[in-house]
């Protein structure tokens, strides 16, 4: 897995994604914490931390928080914000989520904002399961989102979307392959610099797009007992034209 996009838009993706609601995103693991967990939870792992925005917010709930992210760059970001803050009891390791090495296990693990849809193969979804039900304790959830199969066939498909917000532009091309189930987005970055010029950056993503069905199967090739797939903050099931799913596992050991 690479950082892609990220690398050239660390320095203003929240900015951009500035109508996200960390806290209750937040709130909303919690509450799944508090109603599923059967071991105490302390020890959080949040996989695709990027800027940090979650692992700050679940710290801020009394968590002790690890960040895993491929990107430097949006580790970076997630760094000024510890020393804006004076935060220095989170631990932020530059790590792909197919390869990750922790230093011992934890009781829950977070991965939000798609992040298992970057993972375009299902040999890479498999090893990215295995290895946080290697590193959760018997018993310890995964909670995490995806971007549905409707949100593909729709919102992606073959639009276009243009992002803007003070400084920065980002137009964006998708052409989503139903047979490959994946989605490329054509990303072009336009950042303003001090002289009011604008410097302009390439980029080329992908997502995967996963079913019920294979989701389902991944986390019972790995170990996970599914607890639930929503479409919104609670546990309730998903309705058929959700854009984005929240899930629920058990690891079992």
């Amino acid at each position: 897995m690479t950082d892609g996009i990220y690398s050239s838009l660390a320095g203003v993706y929240d900015e951009l994604n500035s109508e996200i609601d960390y806290g209750t995103w937040a709130d909303f693991i919690v509450r799944v914490i508090g109603k599923y967990s059967t071991v105490p939870v302390k020890l959080v792992l949040d996989l695709g931390c990027g800027t940090g925005r979650m692992t700050f917010a679940l710290r801020d709930r009394g968590y002790d928080m690890t960040g895993v992210d491929v990107s430097p760059e949006m580790l970076a970001e997630a760094s000024k914000i510890c020393r804006k803050k004076k935060i220095d009891d989170v631990l932020l390791l530059c790590q792909d989520m197919t390869e990750f090495e922790l230093y011992g296990t934890v009781d829950a693990a977070v991965c939000c904002l798609d992040g298992i849809n970057h993972l375009t193969s299902v040999s890479d979804a498999r090893r990215c399961l295995s290895l946080v039900h290697n590193y959760l304790v018997p018993d310890g959830l995964f909670i995490f989102d995806l971007n549905t199969p409707h949100k593909f066939e729709t919102v992606y498909a073959e639009n276009d979307y243009v992002l803007e917000d003070d400084g920065v532009l980002v137009a964006w091309q998708n052409s989503y392959n139903e047979k490959t189930k994946t989605c490329d987005f054509f990303i072009s970055t336009f950042t303003e610099n001090p002289d009011g010029s604008y410097s302009r950056e390439d980029s080329l993503q992908r997502e995967r797009c996963y079913t019920e069905r294979s989701i389902k199967k991944l986390l019972a090739e790995t170990g996970f007992e599914l607890l639930f797939i929503s479409s919104d903050y609670s546990d309730s099931p998903a309705a058929p034209d959700a854009d984005r799913w929240y899930i629920a596992a058990r690891c079992k050991k």
